[in-house]
């Protein structure tokens, strides 16, 4: 029972943010730009912020598979429950694509993680560094006397970094987010970015994390 019970809330949380997230992108499409790339970023960090609390004391409150992924590189987090949290994960995210499609079914992508024309390489660039930098930040506060505030820093992050790096890459950091739309829209051209650069910055993010605090005690 706490296995499902961990990956009901996992598929849950990823649902909640993609349906939010991608959501957002596909109504100011075709509204014509009311939620605007501001609201866009604040519904993204917002809805992590709200998950987190919501799943956190039942699975985590991952709702990426780069940041679970981190956690268990880190050693804070069971190897045997990879699997799970990352199924659940893709599977939420698929659900909330789906949901999507058949509400908005002339959407173009559904909210799909697309590099702005010109900027194939640089979108690679920044999805490896947010990516690297969000996982700072959770293992960071995560592992502090301030963990009770996970949830507003990934949150915040997730923000921050959707409004400065949205224009370009679509600040995914989170592969289950970008393979969703990708597969249900079918606009898979460009999904190798959002499926490689989160993982090695979620790496790097890790190595960082132990370089800054050699106490670290985690295996």
């Amino acid at each position: 029972m706490p296995v499902f019970r961990s990956f009901l809330a996992e598929f849950i949380g990823t649902f909640a943010l993609v349906l939010a997230g991608t959501g957002a992108i596909v109504v100011n499409e075709v509204t014509g730009g009311t939620i605007t790339h501001v609201g866009i970023a604040l519904t993204f960090g917002l809805i992590v912020v709200a998950m987190a609390y919501a799943i956190g004391p039942v699975s985590g409150g991952h709702m990426n598979p780069a940041v679970t992924l981190a956690l268990t590189a880190h050693g804070s987090f069971p190897v045997k429950s990879l699997g799970f949290h990352i199924t659940a994960q893709v599977l939420g995210a698929c659900a909330a694509s789906g949901l999507l499609l058949a509400m908005f079914p002339a959407s173009s992508n559904l909210g799909a993680t697309i590099p702005r024309a010109g900027f194939v390489t640089a979108s690679f660039i920044l999805e490896f560094i947010t990516t690297m930098i969000l996982v700072i930040v959770v293992l960071g506060v995560s592992n502090s006397s301030a963990h009770l505030l996970t949830g507003l820093a990934a949150g915040a992050t997730v923000g921050l970094e959707a409004l400065f790096a949205g224009p370009i890459s679509g600040a995914s950091m989170n592969p289950a987010r970008s393979l969703a739309p990708a597969l249900i829209s079918g606009h898979t051209e460009y999904l190798w970015i959002y499926l490689t650069s989160p993982w090695a910055g979620a790496l790097v993010g890790v190595a960082i994390h132990r370089l800054m605090n050699p106490k670290d005690t985690s295996p």
